[in-house]
């Protein structure tokens, strides 16, 4: 019920209104009164009421001021001014300050009820059409952070120019305008595969304090999911030192991730300054080849062209050149094999052959590391459900097996042997998740037409994390579940329209939605029209 306060400094009208007018009937709970404008303000600002009844005059404080006061503290509160004078002035100055309306005494039962009844629908619509706006944003969320990757991965393709960027950022409201740009990686600990598995609730609060950093400072960052558990950042840098921005970003990540225990694995890296939108597509590049470093150096939390560097200048405290082979572990080309995608593995083993170089002089060297390949990846096929026999019967173009060869060699052979391996994990993983993603469609179509039909509970259905479906469905769907699940709705809703003539609230529930005003305001924001005007043949087809 909406809440009414009433300031009368006349007793007998006080008391005739709050004893006579059914006010809970109208929709309204009468939660105060007072005799003049002073003692009211308090009182109303403590009640908070939807509607104030004022006399216009009043001692101490009179209804004009008490009205100016209260919609300066409470701006949605509606104000009905009561007054015995018809004044023209009265009604300007009640009018410029925001009064709903004036009625002048004698005020009727039925008049106020009239006015009343009038002010509980506006109020009622606007807040339905506020809490539809609210919903479908939430909605909509999902679809946003998909349409976001979409935008990122043309952008960082070079398939856009300047122009183009601007005006698809437009479309996403993102701001693209900036002195210069960088692109950041940096790493989230996998979420479990089912839900019972204990995700650390420290863990993830740290990745929502994460998100929330990047989320909440538009003006710096556009946060979009990766892949997973990867995630990218562009940076939009001003007038600070470029040194200031990647600080704040890698802090971001680290303090919260050092404030778990135990501290899980995560990293961050940090690409070069790009002068311009155009530069990014390099900036993209240089930061990948940083991202695939976290296999070779895994306690490298932090991964910039400055942190590298470090790692590898000829000095006393020098690291990589001083690898012996025998201590490479293969462990390295294991996290390759199991997390890394296809389009890290030239970046990697670029890297990961400059870091062995030194070591590549001696045959005995060169023998390990091609044999480590070949059994680590045999290894892995076996956790797959592959043989050796069949993992073997495919080798990479450039079998060295049983031949010395050239580092130009080497380095193709590892880079075919993981490709295999990588390769033979997606497409496990893709029969997975067509299996999964299935199982899931199914239980849509099936279920599709109940109101509490969400993304948590189709992914508690199949029996993996939420956040894994989401990716996962738009990914292999080309949209998000929770706009497949609205296109069904709607596909149905229209087949129904055209087919009967039935009433649009019967249909809504048919169709998944309890709230018939909600459904045809949804109706009208992914159609574009009414139901009503679908019917008629003034919509699409």
């Amino acid at each position: 019920m909406l809440k009414v306060f009433l300031a009368e400094d006349e007793s007998i009208i006080r008391e005739t209104l709050r004893d006579s007018v059914p006010w809970e009937k109208h929709g309204y709970s009468f939660v105060g009164e007072a005799a003049d404008g002073e003692l009211a303000l308090p009182l109303i600002l403590q009640t908070k009421p939807d509607v104030l009844i004022t006399d216009i005059r009043m001692p101490f404080l009179d209804g004009l001021e008490l009205s100016r006061l209260v919609l300066r503290e409470l701006p949605s509160t509606r104000v009905v001014i009561l007054s015995g004078y018809d004044d023209f002035e009265y009604a300007q100055r009640a009018i410029s300050i925001g009064v709903e309306q004036y009625l002048l005494k004698p005020v009727t039962k039925s008049s106020l009820l009239d006015v009343l009844d009038s002010i509980r629908e506006k109020i009622e619509s606007e807040r339905s059409q506020s809490s539809y706006l609210a919903k479908f944003h939430l909605e909509a969320q999902e679809y946003e952070q998909y349409a976001r990757r979409r935008f990122f991965e043309r952008v960082v393709s070079g398939q856009l120019n300047e122009e183009q960027i601007f005006s698809d950022a437009g479309q996403l409201e993102l701001d693209m305008h900036a002195k210069s740009y960088t692109i950041a990686f940096f790493s989230v600990p996998p979420e479990p595969s089912g839900p019972a598995q204990g995700f650390s609730e420290a863990i993830a609060q740290a990745r929502k304090a994460i998100f929330q950093h990047f989320l909440k400072n538009p003006n710096e960052y556009i946060l979009v999911r990766w892949n997973l558990n990867t995630f990218a950042l562009l940076i939009k840098c001003g007038d600070r030192p470029f040194e200031t921005y990647v600080r704040r970003c890698v802090d971001a990540v680290r303090t919260q991730y050092q404030s778990c225990a135990p501290e899980p694995e995560w990293y961050v890296a940090v690409g070069p300054l790009a002068q311009s939108l155009g530069q990014l597509p390099d900036c993209f590049e240089k930061v990948s080849r940083l991202w695939s470093q976290r296999y070779i150096v895994p306690t490298q939390h932090v991964l910039t062209g400055e942190t590298l560097h470090s790692l590898t200048r000829m000095d006393d405290g020098s690291r990589l050149r001083q690898l012996d082979i025998t201590k490479v572990d293969p462990a390295i080309l294991l996290g390759v094999m199991k997390t890394a995608g296809a389009d890290e593995i030239d970046g990697f083993v670029s890297q990961y052959m400059s870091s062995v170089s030194e070591a590549l002089d001696f045959l005995p060297s060169f023998h390990y590391l091609m044999l480590s390949a070949r059994f680590t990846a045999v290894q892995y096929a076996l956790t797959l459900g592959v043989t050796q026999e069949e993992f073997l019967s495919c080798p990479p173009s450039h079998d060295l097996i049983g031949q010395i060869g050239s580092v130009t060699e080497l380095s193709a052979y590892i880079r075919d042997t993981l490709i295999a391996a990588v390769s033979l994990r997606e497409r496990t993983a893709s029969s997975r998740s067509h299996s999964v993603l299935a199982q899931a469609l199914r239980y849509i179509d099936e279920n599709y037409t109940q109101e509490n039909l969400s993304l948590n509970r189709v992914a508690r259905q199949v029996n993996i994390s939420a956040n894994y479906l989401s990716a996962m469905f738009s990914q292999e769907m080309g949209c998000t579940l929770t706009e497949y699940i609205t296109t069904r709705r709607m596909e149905r809703a229209k087949e129904i329209l055209r087919s009967t003539d039935r009433r649009s609230g019967e249909i809504a529930f048919d169709v998944g939605y309890h709230d018939p005003h909600y459904f045809s305001f949804l109706f009208k924001k992914t159609q574009g029209c009414t139901p009503r005007d679908y019917r008629a043949g003034k919509g699409g087809a």
